[in-house]
């Protein structure tokens, strides 16, 4: 369906990319800014510009506007900054840049702004309409026949069907179709054809008995002039007119029929010769034409009639006694599709007939033991939905994250729930110091053992851990306590299922996806998005904005960036050569979304943060868009972990190397501010690995005659371990649930090859009471108070300054902190010097060997005093001698200045 409209070029923000209006070719309802803010002028010509001359205004307008648009934009500035001199990539900067505009351009031809472009949830999806009825909306190019399917009309495939418009559909592939509320039995239907109700209020204005009859005549006795509410009664009185004087009683009723309509010159002309004997009292208004070239018509009306008309206000009193409230639209009507109702969209294709789970849907029951998924329509009554308590909080300076999956977040062996992860885990999160929760699997996908990440439902929050409003609450209860939520959020490619997923949607046009071997993940099988398409482009970062306005959610974790932004899905061999950055298999639309979505998020959402997780580290992931970059405020540092791993199962402990544990924690100090770190992650735990207590205290036998030393090198390993890599890298740091008390079974999704069991698919919470693993609870617990209380995570980039592989020792500060580590498995040192740059007194604030942290408390209380010496060492001018027990580690605070 097209439309005509006035083409205008608004500009609220010139600077600010995300908020750049262009009229789309659709009519679109207007907001007015304050006084002052914007002017608008609009003039009609009486003819026609020359086209040499038009074109020339045109081409001036839009290099004004390119150069006002890329004020402070700088496509390659990051290089710059970073001293990257590589000419291809520096081109790919730039050629990305002109499409990112290009792309833009595309957006505003059909969308309002970025904003719009970004909320399609608000039109697109099943919706409730005023009108006592419910509006569906899907995209579905490739079919030839929409309708809903449900318990709702027994399953038919023709009595909800679309039949609005050009067969159904807009131009753009969209279906309409309307549910309307059905009529009790002995009700009559409303007098007024817009009769609206609030579904909010029980009662409304419209409520109180007046009838319609009594308030359209006080509003003919006190508003409107005698017959100028007969518009209002009959919406077809005025269009029926207007084309009867376009086009006589007898018009055309096809397009076909429609002859070319003369310009506006030519009618003005006709109605004026028509018009020429009439008194000047029967026109109420004239044009006024002076006959110059480009003249602009003026129009000039009665004064008294323009006084009159502007002192009239909306007949909004009169307006809201016709509004009825919920409980009078229960009484006459019952809902078209009843909340809890089951169902589907059918779509007729060139391949026949097929049934699909909307896109759009926000609530579906994948399909289980046996059973065909189905969507479930979600409107609760008001007094059943839920109902906000608690307001966001503030984003904190450091971030302390907790990386939870609710599925496996209980101590029995089945799937756990929102509300039990509400009343169980949030609480120990909280005591555990932590402020941010990362949840990940919580977003709708087919089979429970993919952990989440093969997403067939992007809008809908997965119906084995419970409702949406369960969901809610979690977010709500989680804000109570300070805590924000993060979502792990996959865009990255989508699940293969065609029954509940997005592949084939609409039968033969693979309408979300590319075609052919592009279109699959060359080693997972799932299904890789056309991200160079407008309409996947709205889905997706409408999905985005959907997340935070109806979940609250105060961030995102873009998982797995490489299998987008390449397209051999981050499976080559790449060597670091910045070529491979800008190649043939980067995917520049990839790319393009990246960006989109960063702006859009961080305009309509400034708190939000995202983060990306690449392996590859992409060149500019944390850099301004407007320089060049990607947009993200973090990234995951993803070879901490992996080294880690690699010291703990392959290489023996008098071989770990420490300039290799610095070099690799520390990574590049320009963006060291912007890394997330972690000793390990939930990838550790279920990717088929083995978390490090799994590691350490997995082979230790109870009958073992070596057990307490075996004992005391795990305890010892992972409380370092965590420390170094909590304290030596960015500004935020990251724990997967049930790591930080040293869990000691990996996790095991139910599948075919364990029988489905779900022994291995939880958390042992009651290993707490156990002292091994309740020591190491207790240190995580130091460790967040020491970011707490020293704002560790604050600080600048940490100054390493002592690096001694032969001995094992590793020495850096941190502000007035001081951190020492002694990896070596055996050797101890009585008076070991480091070098300190402040003179004075330095106290031990944290001993990982301290007995209630499950060490030997070898550093006795007299000990944990230590007063500079001057003397030069690491190239600081005073030092420091400390003991350094075998596998441990101290952090010192400079306690008192000494002056000299």
């Amino acid at each position: 369906m097209t439309s005509l409209s006035l083409k205008t070029k608004i500009s609220l923000n010139p600077n600010n990319s995300a908020l750049h209006f262009n009229a789309p070719n659709k009519l679109q309802h207007t907001n007015f800014p304050k006084k002052g803010k914007i002017k608008i002028k609009v003039t009609c010509s009486a003819t026609d510009q020359p086209p040499q001359q038009q074109q020339q205004q045109t081409y001036s307008k839009k290099k004004r506007n390119a150069s006002e648009g890329d004020k402070g934009i700088d496509p390659v500035g990051f290089l710059n900054k970073v001293g990257i001199t590589h000419k291809p990539l520096a081109q790919f900067l730039r050629e990305r840049h002109k499409e990112l505009k290009n792309r833009k351009d595309e957006i505003f031809k059909r969308f309002l702004n970025l904003m719009e472009f970004s909320t399609g949830y608000e039109i697109v999806g099943m919706h409730r309409n005023v009108e006592h009825r419910v509006d569906f909306m899907d995209w579905a190019p490739g079919a030839r026949y929409c309708a809903l399917v449900g318990d709702f009309n027994g399953w038919s495939p023709t009595e909800n069907c679309a039949r609005e418009g050009h067969l159904g559909h807009d131009d753009y592939g969209y279906w309409f179709i309307i549910l309307e509320d059905k009529l009790r039995e002995g009700e009559k239907p409303d007098e007024l054809y817009f009769q609206q109700y609030n579904y909010v209020d029980d009662y409304d204005k419209g409520d109180s008995g007046v009838s319609i009859q009594e308030i359209f005549k006080r509003a003919n006795d006190e508003y409107w002039e005698p017959g100028e509410d007969r518009f209002v009664k009959n919406r077809f009185e005025l269009p029926a007119k207007l084309y009867e004087q376009l086009f006589g009683p007898n018009g055309p009723q096809t397009l076909q029929e429609l002859e070319e309509m003369p310009d506006a010159q030519t009618t003005y002309k006709a109605w004026k010769e028509q018009h020429k004997d009439d008194l000047p009292s029967n026109l109420p208004y004239d044009v006024i034409d002076n006959g110059k070239d480009y003249d602009v018509f003026n129009v000039a009306s009665d004064p008294r009639w323009q006084e009159k008309f502007r002192s009239k206000e909306p007949p909004i009193p009169y307006w809201l006694e016709t509004r009825k409230g919920r409980k009078a639209w229960l009484k006459k009507y019952t809902p078209g599709i009843p909340h809890g109702s089951k169902y589907r969209v059918y779509f007729n294709t060139p391949d026949g007939p097929l049934e699909r789970i909307p896109a759009w849907a926000t609530y579906v029951q994948p399909d289980a033991d046996g059973k065909e998924a189905f969507a479930i329509h979600w409107e609760p009554s008001p007094e059943f939905a839920y109902k906000w308590r608690n307001t966001r909080p503030k984003v904190p300076k450091s971030l302390r994250i907790y990386e939870c999956h609710v599925g496996i977040s209980g101590s029995k062996p089945k799937i756990s729930s929102f509300n039990e992860f509400t009343e169980k885990v949030l609480p120990h999160v909280k005591e555990a110091g932590y402020n941010v929760i990362q949840l990940f699997g919580v977003v709708e996908h087919k089979d429970y053992f993919t952990v989440g990440y093969r997403v067939t439902n992007l809008y809908a929050v997965s119906s084995r851990y419970g409702t949406p409003d369960d969901f809610k609450r979690l977010v709500d209860e989680a804000h109570g306590l300070g805590l924000l939520v993060f979502l792990d959020i996959v865009h990255s490619y989508s699940a293969a299922d065609q029954m509940v997923g997005l592949s084939q949607f609409d039968g033969s046009n693979d309408c979300y996806f590319h075609t052919g071997k592009r279109g699959f993940h060359k080693y997972w099988g799932t299904r890789m998005f056309k991200y160079d398409d407008l309409d996947v482009l709205h889905f997706l970062l409408s999905n985005l904005n959907w997340w935070v306005v109806e979940y609250q959610i105060d961030g995102f974790q873009f998982h797995s960036l490489s299998s987008m932004i390449y397209t051999h899905n981050g499976f080559a061999s790449l060597t670091g050569d910045l070529e491979e950055y800008c190649n043939q298999y980067v995917d520049k639309d990839a790319l393009l979304y990246l960006i989109l979505a960063n702006e859009i998020l961080h305009a309509l959402h400034p708190n939000i943060i995202t983060i990306a997780e690449d392996a590859t580290y992409y060149p500019g992931l944390c850099e301004p868009t407007t320089q060049g970059g990607l947009g993200f405020d973090y990234f995951l540092n993803l070879s901490a972990s992996e080294m880690w791993l690699s010291f703990l199962e392959n290489t023996p402990d008098h071989e770990w190397s420490m300039s290799k544990i610095v070099s690799t924690l520390v990574g590049n100090g320009q963006y060291s501010d912007k890394m997330i770190m972690y000793a390990e992650n939930h990838n550790q735990s279920i990717s088929g690995g083995r978390s490090f207590a799994e590691i350490l205290f997995g082979e230790i036998s109870e009958h073992s005659p070596d057990t307490n030393n075996l004992l005391l090198r795990g305890c010892s390993l992972h409380k370092m371990i965590r420390l170094i890599t909590f304290t030596i890298g960015g500004h935020a740091y990251l724990n997967f649930m049930g790591n930080e008390f040293g869990h000691p079974k990996r996790v095991e999704f139910p599948m075919p090859s364990n029988n489905f069991s779900f022994s291995l698919a939880n958390r042992h919470w009651d290993l707490l009471a156990n002292r091994l693993h309740s020591n190491l609870y207790s240190f995580d617990q130091e460790l967040m108070k020491l970011d707490e209380n020293a704002k560790v995570l604050l600080r600048g980039s940490p100054s390493v300054h002592h690096v001694n592989d032969a001995k094992m020792v590793i020495c850096y500060m941190r502000g007035p902190l001081v951190f020492i580590f002694n990896f070596h498995p055996t050797d101890s040192y009585e008076d070991y010097s480091v070098g300190v740059e402040e003179a004075g007194e330095y106290q031990i604030i944290l001993n990982t060997d301290e007995s209630k942290f499950g060490g030997q408390g070898l550093i006795k209380e007299h000990q944990y005093l230590q007063r500079t010496i001057s003397k030069r060492v690491d190239g600081l001018r005073n030092c420091i001698e400390v003991p350094l027990p075998s596998r441990t580690a101290q952090v010192y605070k400079l306690s008192r200045i000494l002056r000299i």
